[in-house]
């Protein structure tokens, strides 16, 4: 699924309120669920999983995909 960087930077900004206020000693409400201090893996998990997906977002943006073709010309020595 695409995001675009918008939507992307906004879900990021969440989680990094989430792992502030959960790193403070307080619990922080995402949506129904409660995360508290027992949640700082899963959390800091969603944080790595919207800096990749912003990367992504940025470079469909910019036309720099990840994809790239090149060409080989195989020689037999």
């Amino acid at each position: 699924m695409a995001f675009s960087v918008v939507e992307v930077k906004k879900r990021l900004q969440i989680w990094l309120d989430a792992e502030e206020a959960i790193a403070k000693g307080q619990s922080y409400m995402i949506d129904n669920r409660r995360l508290e201090r027992a949640n700082l893996g899963q959390v800091r998990e969603q944080i790595k999983f919207w800096q990749r997906e912003l990367v992504k977002a940025e470079a469909a943006m910019t036309g720099k995909g990840s994809r790239r073709v090149t060409r080989v010309v195989p020689r037999d020595l």
